[in-house]
């Protein structure tokens, strides 16, 4: 999987994506990352790239020529066009589908804005995608981009140390992760539950199982909505609610 960032500030992505699984996963060459520093193709003197808007305003707006000339430093010598994806508020909220769809891609580009955004040319000539993190407004596209990058790289396979360790994890299924526990087996005077060390495999998989049902009913009630629950699970949550 290969991944070319686009952006004005390349050493923030070392800093954070150069360490831990994701260093590590490209270090062992699952993962290819590339981080683009939009100012070295600025023809502007002092490596300007952004200029006034015509909309007048508040703000700069990044100008096209440095992102399409970053862009085809890219994309000139390939026999096909990588996806390409803005960092944008404007874009479809990025999600845990979202990811595993483009984990299937080969070759990512992002795009990351900055200022008060992109002069919309460059983004009808190479943009396929905009994508956001959520409803709010940050001062640039890095920190969103790092965010798709982690979620992204850890579902190739091989990134984490077990296959499909992401699987039970939160939003895969639709549901919320269980809680989990580790050493030691009592601390500040609060136990594991018991099921845990029962060694009954079938029975631990069907307490994950619910304590994840119960989890989401309780943190992210809506996302109950938008899963399919089994009859089981239905009557196991009207159960749980009579209780509570």
């Amino acid at each position: 999987m290969r991944f070319d960032v686009l952006t004005i500030f390349p050493a923030m992505f070392e800093a954070v994506l150069g360490d831990s699984i994701i260093g590590r996963a490209r270090d062992a060459g699952l993962i290819e990352l590339n981080f683009i520093d939009i100012r070295e193709f600025s023809t502007d003197k002092h490596r300007k790239t952004d200029d006034y808007p015509y909309s007048g305003g508040g703000g700069m707006l990044m100008t096209p020529q440095p992102i399409y000339d970053a862009y085809m430093s890219v994309a000139k010598e390939l026999d096909y066009k990588p996806l390409t994806i803005y960092m944008s508020p404007q874009g479809r909220v990025f999600n845990q589908k979202t990811a595993v769809v483009l984990s299937h891609e080969g070759h990512i580009i992002l795009l990351c804005g900055h200022y008060e955004g992109v002069d919309q040319r460059v983004l009808d000539e190479i943009v396929d995608m905009e994508l956001s993190i959520g409803d709010f407004v940050l001062t640039g596209g890095e920190i969103p981009a790092m965010a798709v990058i982690d979620t992204i790289s850890r579902l190739i396979p091989g990134v984490l140390a077990g296959e499909g360790s992401y699987e039970n994890e939160s939003h895969f299924n639709g549901l919320l992760e269980y809680p989990q526990y580790t050493r030691p087996q009592i601390w500040h005077e609060r136990e594991i539950p018991e099921i845990l060390i029962s060694g009954h495999h079938a029975n631990i998989e069907k307490w994950k199982h619910e304590q994840a049902l119960i989890n989401t009913y309780n943190k992210r009630p809506d996302m109950l909505e938008k899963v399919e629950l089994s009859e089981g699970d239905t009557k196991f949550l009207e159960e749980y609610q009579r209780g509570h």
